[in-house]
């Protein structure tokens, strides 16, 4: 065989093994595309993560002429032992149950009404959005006026119902934690809701008309039609939204500050006021490293889910 032939034949192969011509071109200028928004998330999440994960192993601390020590799991091995951390990492579970599932309910509820075939629906619907687009600050500093005690629309009520003379929400050690949960789920719902309703409208119309063509009531073609066309979005809203509560900080500090005696007092909260108020920025970042696993260990199980979920079918 000579090596002319070795060359025709060996040519093509190597050409086709490279791929088809241009192929690099194209992904050289797809990661270029894909570079600006990749940046922003490089510099802005991923950076401070990893900086946050290697400082909760020093004793960094406020104070510029301070040097800041290698400390290993010191700060890990003082957090086991720390009751006030595991009392806020309760309420926070407590707030992200106490938020999570009404909202979810109500939501749902909601979304279902919205769907029908209302008069004047697209104002019912405008409506519905309005907490989404106030500001988390705005929201709390609202609430705050609803819940005055001397001149809040809530006792003003009361009082002209006749059921007491009303009393300081916010301020109260048994409903301090219940009223900012009550908050939490009106400024939550409209995203849900928006979730929900687009699941909803794309669920086709012909299978509810089979189902009450073959004699099911509302409640067995909501769990026959509606709730398997939906389950995939319910799912994934109500993950999200856990992780996000979970993580609130805004609307909780500017309602009660984690106040009062720390009945409303998150991990986030708390992981605040050790860093800015008290200047301990490494135990600060441990504590931040122990919500990403909690949020890590929930997108898994999310995750997991899903793609068992996906097997199945």
């Amino acid at each position: 065989m000579t090596s002319a032939s070795v060359k025709g034949r060996s040519g093509p192969r190597r050409a086709q093994e490279k791929g088809p011509p241009g192929a690099a071109a194209r992904d050289r200028a797809a990661w270029f595309l894909v570079l600006p928004a990749l940046l922003p998330i490089l510099i802005l999440s991923v950076g401070p993560l990893l900086y946050g994960i290697a400082l909760a192993f020093t004793d960094a601390q406020s104070g510029r002429t301070r040097s800041t020590q290698w400390i290993g799991t010191l700060n890990f091995q003082d957090l086991l032992h720390d009751t006030l951390f595991w009392d806020s990492f309760r309420i926070g579970l407590i707030w992200a149950f106490g938020v999570t599932v009404p909202q979810f309910l109500l939501a749902l509820g909601l979304a279902l009404l919205l769907n029908q075939k209302l008069r004047m629906r697209w104002l019912a619907r405008a409506l519905a959005i309005i907490p989404w687009a106030m500001p988390e600050v705005v929201v709390g500093i609202m609430w705050r006026l609803v819940y005055n005690p001397d001149a809040g629309i809530l006792n003003e009520t009361i009082r002209d119902l006749g059921l007491g003379g009303g009393r300081d929400w916010l301020t109260g050690l048994a409903t301090a934690l219940p009223a900012v949960i009550l908050v939490g789920i009106w400024a939550g719902m409209p995203q849900t809701t928006v979730a929900l309703l687009a699941g909803l409208q794309n669920t086709p119309h012909e299978l509810h008309e089979a189902a009450a063509l073959d004699g099911a009531g509302a409640w067995r073609r909501f769990r026959t039609v509606t709730w398997p066309a939906i389950k995939p979005i319910a799912l994934a809203i109500t993950a999200l939204n856990f992780i996000w509560n979970f993580n609130s900080f805004a609307l909780v500090y500017v309602l009660t500050s984690g106040g009062p005696g720390g009945r409303t007092r998150l991990p986030m909260l708390f992981a605040y006021e050790e860093a800015f108020r008290y200047g301990q920025f490494g135990y600060a970042a441990a504590m931040g490293c122990v919500m990403v696993a909690v949020i890590s260990v929930i997108l898994a199980c999310y995750l997991v889910g899903r793609i068992k979920g996906g097997e199945e079918r």
